[in-house]
């Protein structure tokens, strides 16, 4: 079994004012005590915050491409998308895409495009199975969120149910969790992409298929996302949501589209759950 090195958050030193001039350097001192003890409060806020989404979870619903793992950390989800565009273009059917979703960079969406002009074609079919292919190459490379294996381990040991909710292909999740091995802490629950694209988030079908399958209500889950399509869709279902954003965009995106708890990292979250 192929085990991928967790990775965690590094943390610098400290970056210390220096000045020359002593009555300065006390109001500095003071204002950063001032800050310090804001942030303090905001921190203990945000804790219990968590500890209230978390402990009133008895389903969690992951998203896979985001909190769980990079999936295109090295096999670029650009460069597939550019692949997919490319195909159909070789096919004659440059035309089918208007010039956004041929520049969208984004194979979901160029997948989404097709299958709402064409739904439920062999065009479709052919090309969904070319993007899972191409997701299966990139799970082979995909680098772990950094905590997310000790907490997936950790929210199976004092009894929560989880399952995946993902527009990713099912098969390329199965082979990840194998490949870390996770999959006993999800199994059977893994519900990805299909071939009625028109069902992937926002739309909450997975999520539903989730709830009903754990035979829980949606005020007693929490869905883990990493975009304004998970969020859209778990206000659909009625679930909890938590965001994670590993950068600022994200971060800033998921605000945006009214996420009122997001995370920078899984690791308050792991903390909160062991009681730290």
């Amino acid at each position: 079994m192929v085990r991928r090195p967790l990775g965690n958050h590094h943390h610098g030193p400290d970056t210390l004012l220096v000045t020359s001039d002593a009555t300065t350097q006390t109001d500095a001192t003071q204002t950063d005590t001032t800050r310090t003890e804001g942030t303090v409060r905001r921190t203990a806020d945000e804790i219990d915050e968590l500890r209230g989404l978390i402990e009133g979870a008895r389903v969690v619903l992951w998203d896979f491409d985001g909190p769980i793992c990079r999936l295109f950390a090295r096999h670029k989800a650009e460069r597939v998308a550019t692949e997919l565009v490319d195909w159909l273009a070789g096919r004659g059917l440059n035309n089918l895409l208007s010039d956004s979703e041929r520049d969208s960079l984004d194979p979901h969406e160029v997948l989404r495009a097709v299958d709402l002009r064409h739904p439920g074609s062999d065009l479709v079919t052919e090309l969904e199975e070319r993007l899972t292919q191409e997701e299966l190459r990139a799970a082979g490379s995909a680098l772990p969120t950094a905590y997310a294996d000790p907490l997936i381990r950790t929210w199976t040991a004092v009894g929560a149910r989880l399952a995946i909710t993902t527009n990713n292909s099912p098969k390329v999740v199965r082979t990840y969790l194998n490949d870390r091995g996770l999959t006993g802490c999800f199994a059977p629950h893994i519900y990805g992409r299909t071939t009625a694209l028109h069902l992937l988030k926002p739309d909450p079908h997975c999520l539903n298929r989730a709830l009903a399958a754990t035979g829980s209500a949606p005020s007693a889950a929490l869905m883990i996302g990493d975009s304004p399509s998970d969020l859209a869709a778990a206000n659909d279902a009625g679930v909890p949501f938590l965001g994670y954003a590993r950068n600022d965009r994200k971060g800033k995106l998921l605000r945006d589209a009214g996420a009122g708890h997001v995370v920078a990292s899984l690791e308050p979250v792991l903390r909160v759950l062991r009681g730290w």
